[in-house]
């Protein structure tokens, strides 16, 4: 496998992460030296300039558009077979990479969630644990299934996925609607559990609208509305 046909993207989206970017990009080249890495940048720090001077493939968006359009615009743009989405904030274990491209790759999975709430992790605040906890036991009754995390910023994808179906863009969260869309089709999902360490940086996210988003996004997802 040579760069420039790679069989797995790592994908990210950024918004002013010049702290943590560099030292990512360096431990996902270590974890998958073979991968392609590609980051969409909102960003009016240095983020895009010391990324690309990494090794990463940025694609700018800018003005931002919000989490969703860029997340898409990432997972489409995506080469090869597979696509491991983190977050560019240093939270993620980058070691699980090749385990969670590897399940994709072998047919054992078309989506394989890294779940952070196997127990409330140390970094997380109680009030986002319990919210986390809440709407993932929400989506569980209603999907007649056990998830965990529907928020995780860690996943694998098979690309194909998004030439077979199609994600509303909108929003914050539409991490939910691409563990639950491909799980209410039929497809293969898979979870792992996996630590999840303190961020670098500020958080951006609004946690009343996340919470609203979340909740009529299971509601579409199970009801088609």
């Amino acid at each position: 496998m040579s760069p420039s046909d790679p069989q797995i993207t790592v994908a990210m989206i950024s918004m002013n992460e010049q702290g943590a970017v560099g030292k990512v990009i360096a431990d996902i080249q270590a974890a998958a030296p073979e991968a392609h890495i590609l980051l969409v940048d909102s960003s009016k720090d240095r983020t895009p300039e010391i990324a690309a001077a990494a090794g990463a493939e940025v694609l700018r968006q800018f003005p931002p558009k919000g989490y969703g359009p860029a997340m898409m615009r990432a997972l489409t743009s995506a080469r090869g077979q597979v696509v491991v989405t983190l977050d560019c904030d240093d939270t993620y274990p980058t070691d699980r990479i090749m385990q969670m491209a590897g399940y994709v790759l072998s047919g054992q999975a078309d989506v394989v969630d890294a779940s952070r709430l196997e127990t409330k992790p140390a970094t997380m605040p109680w009030i986002n644990y319990l919210a986390n906890w809440g709407f993932a036991w929400i989506a569980s009754v209603l999907f007649l299934r056990r998830i965990t995390d529907l928020h995780s910023g860690m996943r694998a994808y098979r690309t194909s996925l998004f030439n077979e179906m199609e994600f509303e863009a909108n929003g914050s969260a539409l991490p939910v609607e691409l563990l639950l869309k491909p799980m209410a089709h039929g497809k293969k999902l898979k979870v792992i559990f996996i630590p999840y360490d303190e961020r670098t940086g500020e958080s951006t996210l609004d946690p009343l609208k996340s919470a609203w988003w979340t909740l009529k996004r299971i509601l579409k997802v199970r009801f088609g509305s």
